[in-house]
């Protein structure tokens, strides 16, 4: 596999980080993750976008033009031959004095590399576990919005997550709310209604959320933000998750509890599917 670093293009096991990029140390960073259908990133722009806001939030420098990254992008597909794919860049600070202080830190470090990625359109869809995460997430954290390397808590709820056999785990907030996945957003069906927890709560503005509630204005569906409890969200009428490398995704099971499937669910997979199917990007 070829990966992209600062400019150039290298076999994966020769893209080396130096072991002082405060993006190792600390986290100082941001990432994205999206899709890549036939050879094109999937809401390029609005992964941009959320990019360049978090890096102007961190006041980290984007070292290339959009028009620049767009063109070191299909360069990395294209060496690699993978036209279906999932991309992750990841912008550093870079390199700076010993601390937490980032003077100095002036030459940031950025990556590109590709993976494979999950059957969008697999049939049957898949039906996931889904437990909920002992650990809890800030309520109303600004920095949530932002989609930084610093994913602990994330990280620990998936490790809670696997160790209990689940495909994902739900966080909630210090008010006790269930605001998000470990990396997905969610939402729930009641009375005809999808229903997600509001940004305002802490939780990423994901790509994939985004396209969801535009999906629902398409098909005339209506949409509330609001909170929930854990024991509200067993009851619900269907419970999904979104995510850039798997679209929409049902949960089958919440806690080991089965809960129930909803038609409005399926039929938001079916149009995200076919939205992807018919990207250009």
């Amino acid at each position: 596999m070829i990966a992209f670093i600062n400019g150039s293009f290298v076999p994966e096991e020769e893209a080396k980080v130096s072991i002082l990029d405060r993006g190792f140390l600390y986290g100082d960073g941001l990432f994205e993750v999206m899709r890549v259908f036939r050879g094109r990133p999937f809401r390029w722009p609005d992964h941009l976008a959320r990019l360049r806001h978090g890096a102007d939030f961190l006041k980290i420098r984007v070292p290339f033009s959009e028009a620049e990254l767009r063109e070191h992008t299909q360069q990395l597909i294209e060496r690699n031959r993978m036209r279906e794919a999932l991309l992750r860049l990841t912008l550093s600070r870079g390199v700076g004095v010993r601390g937490y202080s980032p003077a100095g830190a002036d030459h940031p470090t950025l990556t590109m590399t590709l993976h494979p990625a999950p059957e969008l359109a697999a049939e049957p869809p898949p039906l996931w576990r889904v437990v909920t995460s002992s650990f809890r997430l800030p309520a109303g954290e600004a920095l949530a919005q932002y989609k930084t390397c610093n994913k602990l808590a994330q990280v620990l709820a998936r490790a809670e997550a696997d160790a209990r056999g689940a495909d994902e785990a739900l966080l909630l907030s210090t008010d006790g709310e269930v605001v998000e996945g470990s990396s997905s957003n969610l939402f729930w069906i009641a009375d005809g209604v999808v229903n997600t927890p509001p940004l305002a709560a802490g939780i990423l503005a994901g790509v994939t959320r985004l396209v969801v509630l535009e999906l629902c204005r398409k098909i005339g569906a209506d949409v509330r933000e609001l909170g929930i409890k854990p024991a509200e969200l067993g009851r619900a009428d269907g419970v999904f998750l979104s995510l850039s490398s798997r679209g929409v995704v049902e949960a089958g099971w919440l806690d080991g509890a089965a809960v129930s499937r909803s038609p409005l669910a399926q039929k938001l997979r079916s149009a995200y599917v076919e939205m992807a199917g018919n990207a250009r990007d």
